[in-house]
């Protein structure tokens, strides 16, 4: 039976995307941290919204957009702040705050 070569994440990211530090590597993590906090900002969405007992279709209602719409932003797709803003007022939020660690923390609306 043949060995199977087994390599670490670290090793295929560096390969492919250059090392730590350099121009390509420091875009790739920037896009991968961008849509990671898309996709948390669109879990919640969805997790408030079934909370409240709610469809896509019906917090599409309350938005003003439809329900695939509502699809996209749940999986962290076509996100903006107005958007976000829109979703979570939709869902009753009275207030929104932004936590800037050291910096403080900025009330949204």
């Amino acid at each position: 039976m043949a060995k199977m070569k087994l390599t670490n994440f670290d090793d295929l990211l560096d390969e492919f995307y250059g090392k730590v530090g350099t121009p390509h590597r420091d875009e790739f993590e920037k896009n991968v941290d961008e849509a990671l906090h898309a996709y948390r900002i669109g879990e919640a969405i969805k997790i408030a919204r079934k909370r409240e007992n709610l469809t896509q279709e019906e917090l599409g209602e309350r938005m003003g957009i439809h329900k695939a719409q509502v699809s996209k932003i749940e999986s962290g797709k076509n996100m903006t702040f107005s958007t976000i803003e829109k979703a979570f007022k939709a869902l009753g939020a009275k207030t929104a705050t932004i936590d800037f660690g050291s910096f403080g923390k900025v009330a949204l609306w």
